[in-house]
């Protein structure tokens, strides 16, 4: 084990050629790549708008309220994230995983209350098929909920089993932590522009 780094070098300390550790890196290669994956659902949707003879009105059809507060939720809990990265540095481990915790219940908040929407539309007869929007809007949401769901999932390894790794390698675990915590930032991000084209255009 104390051998690891002459095969994988810069495991903790970040690379003369990039900066960054390799984590790092890899996840900023990732984004780049989701980027490019909702950039193009934002086209297809620009796309689908201009061409459109008719468009509904969107505040008319979307629970700008449940939105707004879920936009509130999303952004508490990378605030809670960074509190709790900043904690781990610390080795505030009981705060970190307060925090940690709290990020996870925000996410699943918002989750609840995607659930309502759907319901609400469904209530109304308001499928995918109803509408090119609503076909657009099912996918958009629906792709960044299954994000929300996989943040869920390596920020509960982060917060329970996966502590074994800081035991192993402290920088190590913080590193990832770091990494989880710019997935979700950007996940929130993404969120931002959803709620502002589908909501309140």
């Amino acid at each position: 084990m104390e051998h690891t780094e002459e095969f994988i070098p810069y495991i903790v300390k970040p690379r003369e050629d990039t900066g960054l550790y390799n984590a790092k890196f890899g996840i900023w290669l990732f984004l780049a790549s989701e980027v490019m994956l909702f950039g193009s659902l934002f086209s297809a949707y620009i796309l689908l708008r201009v061409g459109s003879f008719t468009w509904p009105v969107q505040s008319d059809i979307q629970n700008i309220p449940i939105g707004a507060i879920n936009s509130v939720v999303l952004l508490s809990s990378s605030i809670f994230f960074i509190r709790a990265w900043v904690a781990l540095k610390a080795d505030d481990i009981a705060k970190y995983k307060k925090f940690m915790y709290l990020v996870i219940l925000f996410a699943f908040i918002f989750l609840s209350l995607k659930g309502v929407e759907y319901y609400q539309h469904f209530s109304h007869h308001e499928y995918p098929k109803t509408s090119v929007f609503l076909a657009i809007y099912f996918l958009m949401t629906g792709l960044h909920a299954l994000h929300i769901i996989g943040g869920i999932l390596v920020n509960s390894y982060y917060a329970g089993p996966g502590m074994y790794l800081r035991a192993q390698n402290k920088q190590w675990f913080i590193n990832r932590v770091e990494v989880a915590g710019l997935y979700w930032h950007f996940v929130d991000l993404v969120w931002i522009f959803l709620f502002s084209t589908l909501y309140l255009l």
